[in-house]
C-alpha cells in the first residue's frame, strides 16, 4: 500500500524555458551523501534536476512534464525515509541547535563523572578492591551511562534506524552499532560480575561526534542568517503611484511597472529606473561605494539604495525577488554549494575509518569464534576491545583540540575564527583579494582642504556643519579650527548649502550650485565652495586607507602571496588607491556576479583565493573564496559569510591569521600522524588477543593526551 503524499501542485511554479519548478524543505539529512543520495535518485529521471541546499536543507525540484509529476517524485525521495515540506517563510533551526547541544552537555557530563570511576578500575586489581566493591562501581557506571547514551545517542540513533528502515545506509549506521555494542557488552559483563566495562568509551564517543555535529550546524545556520539579512533590504512598506495618488503596499507585493515613490532617507524596495528626480543616493550597501551616488531621470536605481535627499519617482523593472539584492542571495547560495568540497578533515576520514573499523571488529569475533574455537565471550570481548582501542577519540582531536587553542589565541588579538574549517583552508592561500571600501580604507571620506585658501577652507567647514550630507561630514572631521560666525544658513537638498558672511553668499555644493563653469576633467569625487563673485574652488575627497594597509600589503608580498584589489568603486579612484599601496592587480567598477567571475578564474588557475571584504556585495565573493576574512566594521551581512572577522583599524589581523593557520596545519598534521602510528601499531594488538580492554582503554586515552599535549605547543607562536 503506497503512502498517502501531500498534494503540492499548488506550489509548483513555471520557468520562462516551461519546466515546472518546485522548492521544498528536507528533514532528516545528516550529512553529505544524504544529499547526494537524494540528488541521485531523482537526477536519474528524464528530464528531472535536483539539487539539495545543505546549508537551508532546501530540495529545488525542476522537471519536464505536469504539476503532478512533482507528487511522483516526492513520493520517491520520501520513500528514501527523508520527509518533505513546504518552504517556511521564516526557519528557526534553534531548537535543533538547542536539542544537539543539550545531547552534548549530558554526554560531556556523564563521561566526566564515568571517568572519576574508571580510574579507579583502571588502576586497581579486582582482588586488591574487592569483587563487591567493583561491581559497585561497575553498577554506578551503568547507572550515569546509560541513561545518557539513550538521550544522547538520539540524534545517531534515530537517523540510523531511518535509513535502516528504509534499506539504505549512513555514516551514523556504524556509530550506533558501535554504541549500542559497547554498551550492550559492558550491562552484560556488569550483570555477569565482569572484570571490565566500556561504559567510558561508548560516552565519550557521543561526546566528540556530537560536538562536530554541533560545530557543522552552526556554521551552516550563519550561512542562512547571511542570506536572510541581505533579504531583509526589500522587506517593510512602499509608497506606490496608484492612479495618480500615493498608495502604500509590503514591499514584497511591487511588480515590474510600478511607480515607486521614494522620501527622503527611504530605501528603493526594487530595481528600476529613475523616473523623475534627481538626487544623491548611498550605495554602500550594494556597490561598496562610501561616497553618494548621484542619480537623475533614466539612471539606474537598484534595490538597496538609500535616498540622500529629495523627491525620487522610480519605474520599477523587477520584482524585490529579482532584484540585485536577491541575485546576490541566489549567488552566496551557489557560492556555498560549491565550497562544499571542503569536507571537514575529520569528517572526511570518519566516513571511511568508521565502517572499516567494525568490518575488522566483526572479523575479530568471527575468526576467534568460529574459526579458533573460541568460547563467543573472550571472541566478542577481542571484538569490543578492537572497538575500544580504534576508538577515534585522537583522530576525533586531532582537528578540534588544535582549532580550539588557535582560534583561542587569535581572539586574544582581536580576531574571531567563525567556521571549524576556516584554519585549514586559510593555511593553502596563495592568492589574497582585498575589497578597497571600508577594508583597505578606513570607509570613510577624506576631505583634502589644502588645495583651497585658509579662509575658504575655514568658511567650507563652517558651512559643512549644518548638514549631515556624507561629504559635508567628511569636511567637518577634517577641519581642526574655529568655525565662522554665518547667518542666513540655508540648504538646497540635492544641490548645496549656502549663507551669508560679512556682506558675501558663501555657498557649498554641486558645480551648478556653486556657478563652476570650467572643471578638471577627472572621476574623483568633489564639491565645490564659492564666495561672492570670487572664481569657485574645488574640494576633493579621497578613502582614508587603513594606517598599516601598506605595510601590510608588503608583508604579504615577502610571504611570496599573490595580491589583488576589487572594487565596485570608479576605476580613477581604484586604481590610486592600488598605486599608493602597491597593489599591482586592480579590478575596479566589477559587481557581485564579476567578482565571482573573476575568483573562479583564479580556482581554475589552481589558486587558493583568501577574499577580505565588508560589503554586502562582497558575500558572495567571501563564500566562493577559499577562506574569506571580515573587518568588525562590515555590515552584518557580511560577518555572518566570512570565515574570519577581525577587530580594530590594522590589517595586520590578515597576515597575523595566514601564519597562525600555517602552525596549526602543522600540528594537525602531527596529530594525524601520532594517531595513524597508534592504530597502526594498536589494532594488530588487539586483534590477535594481546591487548586487554583496560589496556585498551589506557592506549585509547594516552593518544588523545598526546595530540592534546602537541597541540598545546600553539600557545608558543610569537606574533613577530
Amino acid at each position: 500500500m503506497e503512502t498517502a503524499v501531500t498534494d503540492y501542485t499548488g506550489l509548483v511554479g513555471m520557468r520562462e524555458d516551461g519546466k515546472r519548478r518546485l522548492q521544498l524543505a528536507v528533514e532528516g539529512i545528516s550529512c553529505a551523501g544524504c544529499a547526494m543520495k537524494i540528488e541521485r535518485e531523482l537526477n536519474a529521471r528524464d528530464g528531472v534536476e535536483a539539487r539539495v541546499n545543505m546549508t537551508r536543507r532546501h530540495l529545488t525540484l525542476v522537471w519536464s512534464g505536469d504539476d503532478a509529476r512533482g507528487n511522483r517524485l516526492i513520493r520517491d525521495v520520501e520513500q528514501l525515509g527523508f520527509r518533505l515540506s513546504p518552504v517556511a517563510e521564516k526557519e528557526d533551526d534553534s531548537q535543533e541547535e538547542k536539542f544537539l547541544l543539550r545531547c552534548m552537555a549530558i554526554a560531556g557530563f556523564a563521561s566526566g563523572n564515568i571517568m572519576v570511576f574508571s580510574l579507579a578500575l583502571w588502576f586497581t586489581s579486582r582482588d586488591t578492591m574487592g569483587a563487591a566493591t567493583q561491581d559497585l562501581f561497575h553498577w554506578i557506571c551503568a547507572l550515569i551511562a546509560l541513561p545518557a547514551i539513550v538521550y544522547s545517542g538520539r540524534p545517531f540513533f534515530y537517523s540510523a534506524w531511518k535509513a535502516l528502515r528504509h534499506f539504505r545506509t549512513n555514516m551514523d549506521v556504524p556509530i550506533s552499532v558501535g554504541v549500542i555494542l559497547a554498551t550492550s557488552m559492558s550491562l552484560y559483563e556488569t550483570a555477569a560480575h565482569g572484570a571490565y566495562v566500556y561504559f567510558d568509551a561508548a560516552v565519550m564517543l557521543l561526546f566528540l561526534l556530537l560536538a562536530g555535529r554541533y560545530l557543522d550546524r552552526q556554521s551552516r545556520g550563519q550561512a542562512r542568517e547571511a542570506a536572510r539579512n541581505i533579504l531583509a533590504l526589500n522587506s517593510g512598506t512602499a509608497t506606490i503611484l496608484d492612479g495618480g495618488r500615493p498608495h502604500r503596499i509590503p514591499a514584497e507585493n511591487i511588480r515590474p511597472g510600478m511607480t515607486l515613490i521614494v522620501a527622503e532617507g527611504e530605501r528603493i524596495f526594487a530595481d528600476g529606473r529613475v523616473a523623475a528626480g534627481e538626487v544623491s543616493v548611498d550605495a554602500s550597501a550594494l556597490t561598496g561605494e562610501t561616497l553618494p551616488r548621484r542619480l537623475a531621470a533614466g539612471d539606474a536605481a537598484l534595490a538597496g539604495m538609500v535616498n540622500l535627499g529629495g523627491a525620487l519617482q522610480v519605474s520599477v523593472s523587477k520584482s524585490p525577488a529579482d532584484s540585485l539584492a536577491g541575485e546576490i542571495v541566489r549567488l552566496m547560495e551557489k557560492a556555498e554549494q560549491s565550497n562544499a568540497r571542503y569536507v571537514r578533515i575529520a569528517d572526511r576520514i570518519s566516513r571511511y575509518y568508521t565502517p572499516v573499523v567494525h568490518l575488522l571488529a566483526l572479523g575479530a569475533f568471527l575468526f576467534w569464534w568460529a574459526g579458533m574455537g573460541l568460547a563467543w565471550q573472550p571472541a566478542l570481548m577481542i571484538a569490543v576491545t578492537v572497538l575500544i582501542i580504534t576508538c577515534p577519540c585522537a583522530l576525533g582531536l586531532a582537528v578540534p583540540v588544535v582549532q580550539v587553542l588557535a582560534s583561542q589565541w587569535l581572539f586574544r588579538r582581536g580576531m574571531l575564527v567563525k567556521t571549524a574549517d576556516a584554519l585549514e583552508r586559510l593555511a593553502m592561500t596563495d592568492t589574497v583579494i582585498f575589497d578597497k571600501t571600508g577594508t583597505l580604507t578606513t570607509g570613510a571620506a577624506e576631505a583634502d582642504l589644502q588645495g583651497v585658501g585658509g579662509e575658504m577652507a575655514q568658511l567650507a567647514a563652517s558651512l559643512a556643519v549644518h548638514s549631515r550630507h556624507p561629504l559635508c561630514l567628511a569636511i567637518s572631521r577634517q577641519w581642526p579650527g574655529a568655525l565662522l560666525p554665518l547667518e542666513n544658513v540655508r540648504e538646497a537638498k540635492g544641490e548645496g548649502i549656502s549663507a551669508s558672511y560679512k556682506g558675501d553668499v558663501i555657498r557649498l555644493g554641486s558645480r551648478p550650485f556653486c556657478g563652476v563653469r570650467q572643471a578638471p576633467d577627472d572621476d574623483r569625487q568633489e564639491t565645490w565652495i564659492a564666495r561672492g563673485g570670487a572664481a569657485p574652488q574645488r574640494i576633493t575627497f579621497l578613502d582614508q586607507l587603513r594606517p598599516d594597509a601598506a605595510r601590510t600589503v608588503a608583508d604579504l608580498k615577502r610571504q611570496g602571496l599573490r595580491v589583488l584589489m576589487l572594487s565596485g568603486d570608479r576605476r580613477a579612484v581604484a586604481e590610486t588607491v592600488a598605486g599608493i599601496l602597491g597593489i599591482a592587480e586592480c579590478h575596479a567598477e566589477v559587481n557581485p556576479k564579476q567578482k565571482l567571475e573573476i575568483i573562479d578564474g583564479l580556482h581554475r588557475e589552481g589558486r587558493r583565493v583568501l577574499m577580505v571584504g565588508d560589503g554586502i556585495n562582497d558575500a558572495p565573493a567571501l563564500l566562493r573564496a577559499g577562506c574569506s576574512m571580515s573587518p568588525s566594521t562590515a555590515m552584518e551581512v557580511t560577518q555572518n559569510a566570512a570565515d574570519v572577522v577581525f577587530q580594530g583599524a590594522s590589517l595586520k589581523s590578515v597576515s597575523l591569521a595566514l601564519r597562525a593557520a600555517a602552525f596549526c596545519r602543522i600540528l594537525v598534521r602531527q596529530n594525524f600522524a601520532m594517531a595513524l602510528l597508534y592504530n597502526v601499531v594498536a589494532l594488530p594488538l588487539a586483534m590477535t588477543g594481546h591487548v586487554t580492554p583496560l589496556i585498551a582503554a589506557i592506549a585509547m586515552s594516552a593518544s588523545s593526551l598526546a595530540v592534546t599535549f602537541n597541540a598545546l605547543r600553539f600557545n608558543r607562536l610569537k606574533e613577530d
